[in-house]
Formats: structure tokens, C-alpha cells, sequence
């Protein structure tokens, strides 16, 4: 198990993406115990990119459930289909929001939340995870964090079956 991640000082974020998911799979690979892996995951992101918050919701009946997290504190539930959580859980997609503040029916879990990306992770076709991640500026995140994220979803759900 790795004790300190190594950081590429890139300012391109692609490349800090590349230099940071294999370290993650290699922190989550062999490590059974899924909450134990999501609290390293919400660590490392929060650590390379210096997110507001970084944090895991579980699919429990018909809400969204708090999980590990980094940054201040959160919602604890949040419906199915509210927000931008519940929205990529009821649409099962990753959602990217400019502005929290233009997208219908926002949950302000903290006020200096200004743009979000929502990912799902899919157990047995059926969504059971979502990935929160929270920036304090505006259009913070694009089609290079939904497509590194992606594959950060993707080994998670390896990492469960």
C-alpha cells in the first residue's frame, strides 16, 4: 500500500489524471472492503486536485445515503431524482454542472459550492454509487474530468464484483 501519492505538478489536468488512477487502482486492488477504498479514492482526489468536496453517496431503498467524503459537511440524504445527485442516479449518466445556481431544483448542501460533476457507478446494471465532486468555482469541470472520473467509476465497479 502506497503511503504518499505522487503528484504531477502539471497544470494540464489530463496529466494529473494519468499520473493519479493507476496509483488509485493500485491503492484499491486487493482491498476488499469497499468503504475503505472510497475513503482513499475522496482523499486522493481532494489531494491531487484540491476539490471544495470530493465524496460517495450509496443507493440505500429510494435516497441517496452519505458515504466517505473530503470538505465540509454534507447533505446527509437526498431523494431519488433531486438534485444533481439524484439526477445522475434517476438518469443514470454523469451530469456536469456549470453553475449549481442554474441547475433546476440544486440542493445547496454549503453555499460555496459554485460548479459539480456527478458520476454513477452501476452494480448488476443498476446504479449503486454516485461520485460527487464539487468545485467553489464556476465551470470547473469539462469532458476531461467526465472522461478520467469515468474510469475511476469503472474501477470501482471492478473492484466490487
Amino acid at each position: 500500500m502506497a503511503e504518499n501519492l505522487i503528484i504531477a505538478t502539471s497544470s494540464q489536468k489530463a496529466e494529473r489524471y494519468k499520473t493519479l488512477l493507476p496509483q488509485i487502482e493500485s491503492l484499491i486492488s486487493g482491498e476488499p472492503d469497499l468503504i475503505a477504498n472510497l475513503s482513499n479514492v475522496a482523499a486522493a482526489l481532494k489531494q491531487t486536485f484540491n476539490f471544495f468536496w470530493v465524496g460517495f453517496y450509496f443507493v440505500k431503498e429510494n435516497e441517496l445515503v452519505l458515504g466517505p467524503f473530503q470538505g465540509p459537511i454534507a447533505c446527509t440524504r437526498i431523494g431519488f431524482g433531486k438534485g444533481v445527485c439524484g439526477a445522475a442516479w434517476k438518469e443514470e449518466k454523469t451530469i456536469i454542472v456549470p453553475n449549481v445556481d442554474e441547475f433546476p431544483g440544486h440542493i445547496a448542501c454549503n453555499s460555496d459550492s459554485k460548479s459539480e460533476i456527478v458520476l454513477p457507478a452501476f452494480e448488476n446494471g443498476k446504479v449503486f454509487l454516485v461520485l460527487d465532486v464539487d468545485s467553489d468555482r464556476l465551470n470547473d469541470f469539462d469532458e476531461t474530468d467526465g472522461e478520467y472520473l469515468g474510469r475511476l467509476m469503472k474501477a470501482i465497479e471492478n473492484s466490487v464484483k
